[in-house]
């Protein structure tokens, strides 16, 4: 990309990684020099958490307000009814106002940790899109904003287009989906002069509805700017571990095994991660990207720390790097490690160490714990457990160990 921004938003996008795509870059960078650009990213409430893959959007929003600008982070009360269906093979469940008011809290918890809220003109708000979606007359919607959509164009977007291809059901429940992200859009734009919506490379369908139904409407000029969707240099998709999604509320995953997420990077992606989700400069990054051998594994840590910091705090990073250090350098258990309690009852029935594995969540299922006891990956205190060994009192006299491969740990206590 020859473009050379002037507005130090879009400088921070281009350099640091997170630029994908653009509807308009001058003239949204003309925007951004000009005055404060309000800007929103949508989030569908359909867990109590959000998770490492919305991280790098949530940094974006971070940037943009340190840049100068307001964020606006919206929450889909009601696109949540619907279900978007972009690249999905199957329908959302479909999830009841009292569980979506409770998602919104849980996530409003992670975004008050990367994002100043308040009433000052780049303080970031949070909204509802129920607030406007909730009351829609039906009819009324068809006739004045149904009009505007052509099926035809939007059969052809790869969202669409790949679940069709797929010969996958689209009900047309999802189809609306992208009718309302697009009301939304016109909606921002009316009431709090939204003037900018940035997501993953996913919704540049959906971002180019809103754009287009906006000028349709109103005929507003907006912009939308997408980021790319993320996997590991190994190929796997953002934000997913053996054990499930990495979340980022510590009462659904603990500071220090998000910690261990990051430290656990690989050498290819560190560099690259340092920019995205730190604030470190980025020559920096790029000189910690660029160790090799054993020096890369500083750039990790610092990696973890960094972003441990941003999202628990300086003090649970500094927990955390200790208790990976006393875990790994000094054969410790750590008090920081996920922990989980046996009672006398579990233990007079017989308890198993493959069932251990199972309730830490280092196992899928006791199948999953066989294969790992079997292959070699599964040690207790340091020591490779037995196919059919049974975990018994005197064992549990002081907290046991678990081990699953090198990198994932957990206590089991007697409770």
């Amino acid at each position: 990309m020859t473009y050379h921004a002037k507005s130090d938003f879009m400088r921070v996008m281009m350099e640091r990684g997170f630029l994908a795509d653009c509807t308009d870059y001058q003239a949204l960078d003309a925007a951004l020099v000009k005055g404060i650009v309000p800007t929103y990213i949508g989030y569908d409430a359909t867990a109590k958490s959000l998770h490492v893959g919305h991280l790098l959007n949530i940094m974006m929003l971070r940037w943009l307000q340190k840049t100068g600008h307001k964020p606006i982070t919206l929450m889909g009360g009601g696109t949540t009814k619907v279900g978007d269906p972009s690249f999905r093979a199957d329908e959302r469940p479909l999830l009841s106002p009292t569980q979506i008011n409770e998602n919104i809290a849980g996530m409003q918890q992670v975004f008050a940790k990367y994002l100043a809220y308040g009433d000052g003109p780049t303080d970031a708000i949070m909204l509802n899109n129920a607030e406007w979606l909730d009351g829609l007359n039906y009819l009324d919607f068809l006739r004045d904003i149904g009009r505007h959509f052509s099926i035809n164009r939007m059969l052809s977007f790869e969202s669409v287009k790949s679940r069709l291809d797929r010969e996958q059901s689209l009900s047309f429940l999802e189809f609306n989906y992208m009718i309302l992200q697009a009301y939304d859009f016109l909606e921002l734009n009316r009431r709090y002069g939204c003037l900018l919506q940035m997501g993953g490379s996913d919704q540049w369908g959906n971002i180019i509805n809103g754009i287009d139904l906006t000028r349709r409407v109103i005929d507003a000029q907006i912009f939308g700017l997408t980021s790319p969707l993320l996997t590991t240099s190994d190929g796997k998709k953002m934000g997913k571990s053996q054990g499930g999604a990495m979340w980022l509320n510590a009462d659904m995953l603990s500071p220090y095994e998000f910690w261990q997420f990051w430290r656990n990077s690989t050498d290819a992606d560190v560099g690259r991660f340092l920019k995205l989700y730190t604030e470190l400069p980025v020559a920096e990054c790029d000189r910690l990207g660029a160790l090799a051998g054993s020096e890369i594994n500083s750039a990790k840590v610092i990696l973890a720390n960094e972003v441990t910091t941003l999202c628990h705090g300086a003090d649970a990073a500094a927990a955390a790097e200790a208790t990976a250090r006393d875990v790994f350098e000094r054969g410790g258990t750590g008090d920081e490690l996920p922990t989980f309690t046996v009672t006398p009852a579990d233990l007079a029935n017989g308890l198993s160490v493959s069932s251990l594995f199972v309730t830490s969540g280092l196992a899928k299922s006791g199948k999953d714990a066989k294969r790992l006891i079997v292959e070699g990956g599964a040690r207790m205190n340091d020591t490779a457990v037995m196919e059919g060994q049974m975990v018994t009192a005197a064992d549990l006299a002081q907290p046991i160990k678990l081990t699953a491969g090198r990198k994932r740990h957990a206590l089991i206590v007697l409770g």
